[in-house]
């Protein structure tokens, strides 16, 4: 039997099995680039977005086979509410249960299906202004508001730098506009951003890389610039950003700097302090601070 997981289902609700085919799992086969129906089952931990769940829901019944399986589920504020009514508009019977806040949706793909065409070219990679971007991309359709700020702070940089946490390139492109940067290592999770950003970043001293930045190696760095990410899983951990901090301590050189904006609320000051020589806050609004660590 050939079978598919998208995503962490908690395993005291579903104990699915299967080749992994998260985006957010570096390495992992892509889910549309099963050949369709050629799956006999799969399970799938369905996102938030809106866009973003119809196109993996969507993806996931054009590989299945007719007859396979597809366990769908969700925290019921996190889009499990909608699974039933989505999966009925593309043309499937389905039965619903609820289970720890989930609610967790099983069909058996029918032979016809309808609408899934537009919801993989609505979900899917797309021209926004200039850049490339795909719904489930870190703000997708728009510059975030701490990346502006960073943006609007950043001194020229020179050297061999990394852009932890890449997303589509908005920052990296900036920097590369400098002529004396030399290299600029950009690492993101996301295989959906890292793919947009190679379509957007068209430079020999980029290279772009699908990896968890805390498992990447680096060394020797002149400069690190980030936003780094606080949410895993859904859910709020200052230990993500925290992780950052210390890989880009550990990837400079003496002398190095790391560029990083976060949200105020954030306690990111005394994870710095003890990493860095020297941190000083370089730009501020009333969401969000940037700071300027010296190793």
């Amino acid at each position: 039997m050939k079978a598919a997981v998208y995503g962490q289902p908690p395993l005291r609700l579903i104990a699915g099995s299967g080749t992994q085919v998260s985006p957010l799992s570096p390495g992992a086969q892509a889910l549309e680039a099963f050949m369709p129906a050629s799956l006999d089952e799969l399970t799938l931990l369905a996102p938030s977005g809106v866009l973003e769940r119809r196109y993996a829901l969507a993806a996931g019944l054009a590989a299945l086979k007719p007859g396979g399986v597809l366990t769908a589920l969700a925290l019921k504020t996190a889009g499990g509410g909608r699974i039933k009514s989505e999966l009925e508009a593309f043309g499937c019977a389905v039965q619903e249960s609820a289970k720890a806040h989930h609610r967790i949706c099983l069909v058996e793909r029918p032979d016809a299906l309808t609408g899934l065409d537009e919801a993989m070219a609505v979900g899917g990679p797309q021209k926004t202004g200039e850049l490339w971007t795909q719904p489930g991309v870190f703000s997708w359709d728009r510059i975030d508001l701490g990346t502006a700020l960073l943006l609007a702070t950043l001194p020229p940089l020179k050297g061999t730098g990394a852009d932890l946490g890449c997303g589509i390139g908005v920052l990296a492109r900036d920097i590369l506009a400098h002529p004396a940067v030399t290299r600029l290592v950009m690492i993101d999770i996301d295989r959906r951003a890292v793919e947009a950003a190679r379509r957007n970043i068209d430079d020999p001293r980029a290279e772009i890389l699908w990896t968890d930045v805390r498992t990447a190696r680096l060394e020797g760095l002149d400069f690190v610039v980030m936003n780094p990410p606080f949410h895993a899983a859904g859910q709020k951990d200052d230990a993500l950003g925290a992780a950052f901090i210390d890989k880009s301590s550990a990837s400079l050189r003496k002398g190095g700097v790391c560029w990083l904006v976060a949200n105020r609320q954030l306690p990111y000051e005394a994870v710095l302090a003890p990493r860095f020589a020297t941190v000083t806050l370089k730009g501020q609004t009333g969401l969000y601070k940037v700071y300027e660590a010296r190793r």
